[in-house]
């Protein structure tokens, strides 16, 4: 065996890097010099092309139809809502009904929102008041929630609470029913859909129902349903793949909202017989059943009907930051032009002296 040694300062031969021009950083490189004659164009047409982009958005926003129907205090409302401000009250059924009208059709695909306003669904407490693990359908966390949960994980004798936190104690269940009036004295109801409401990842991937899966009843045997909930999760439809953890009307409100107020999807219009080109011009009714209460947090309810375009809902926020970082780029550009011509002059008059 060799007792040589690398001579003081030199590395081992097996970590000296390869006699390549890759790793010796041999190969061309490009090295732009920066000029205002190049750069001040760029800031130019970056400038006009946010504010193209954003205009485009705002034209295409303005196209989309919506109708928003405030029912907190509507008419019979009220007293639906003065009846909810005592939680004693949250037994005893509560219904009432608001009008509206279509000056125009919404043709196209037309979907429902529910609306909540002044519900801090952002709370960091109430953000992390849930367990992921419970909804996929992990046997050992159905039993056994996180304490993230707490104090909505058990009740008092321990049984554990499916779906447990804060989040799910607190989900929206108004129910709301949609009817078309063609004349006084007809009541058309309309075709809604209840799923496909939620994002294809959550409802396949983030929520599934524990085993069996085919005897819901005996899945979730031990358990019990939120504090502020009738009834338990395996009864939230009469639809096998709508029921349970997997129900969307769940799913949709676990994602939470990122502002106070927000809307959330609640069903989607079937498309059928005198429906297959929207929702004609009309007079229409809401039915609806008042269940959730938002006098104590000062909140307000609202029912909303809306189209859509290939670039979302009607929304100004995209197109108005487009436009407004598109004015910021040209004021600085400009800015920047003047103060190199300011300069070069001045450069210019030095040379030639």
């Amino acid at each position: 065996m060799s007792n040589r040694k690398d001579p003081p300062g030199s590395q081992p031969f097996m970590k000296r890097p390869d006699n390549t021009a890759f790793k010796q950083q041999k190969l061309p490189a490009w090295s732009p010099t920066l000029k205002a004659e190049t750069v001040l164009p760029f800031f130019f047409l970056s400038g006009v092309a946010c504010i193209m982009i954003g205009v485009l958005l705002c034209i295409t926003a303005a196209g989309v139809q919506e109708i928003k129907v405030d029912y907190t205090e509507e008419r019979d409302c009220a007293d639906c809502y003065s009846l909810r401000l005592d939680r004693a009250n949250s037994i005893i059924d509560c219904a009432c009904t608001v009008s509206f009208s279509l000056s125009e059709a919404f043709k196209g695909d037309v979907f429902m929102y529910y609306g909540l306003t002044n519900f801090h669904q952002n709370q960091r407490h109430y953000m992390v008041s849930r367990d992921n693990a419970q909804l996929v359908g992990r046997q050992y966390n159905l039993k056994n929630p996180s304490i993230t949960c707490i104090p909505f994980d058990k009740y008092k004798n321990g049984t554990p609470i499916a779906p447990c936190g804060a989040i799910a104690n607190s989900i929206f269940n108004d129910t709301l029913q949609l009817f078309y009036h063609p004349d006084k004295n007809t009541e058309t109801p309309v075709p809604l859909l209840k799923t496909d409401i939620s994002w294809f990842t959550d409802r396949t991937v983030k929520f599934q129902n524990p085993s069996p899966k085919d005897n819901l009843t005996a899945a979730f045997a031990g358990t019990a349903h939120p504090f502020y909930w009738w009834k338990p999760v395996y009864q939230l439809s009469v639809e096998k793949n709508n029921n349970g953890f997997v129900n969307e009307d769940l799913i949709v409100w676990m994602r939470q909202a990122a502002f106070p107020s927000f809307k959330k999807l609640y069903r989607r219009l079937n498309r059928t017989q005198e429906f297959n080109e929207g929702l004609p011009a009309g007079n229409y009714s809401v039915k609806i059943s008042y269940n959730y209460p938002v006098g104590k947090f000062k909140g307000r309810k609202s029912v909303i009907l809306s189209t859509v375009s290939r670039l979302g809902g009607q929304s100004n926020f995209l197109g108005v930051a487009y436009c407004a970082s598109g004015a910021i780029i040209l004021i600085v550009a400009i800015f920047l032009t003047v103060v190199h011509l300011k300069f070069r002059k001045k450069s210019l008059g030095l040379e030639e002296e």
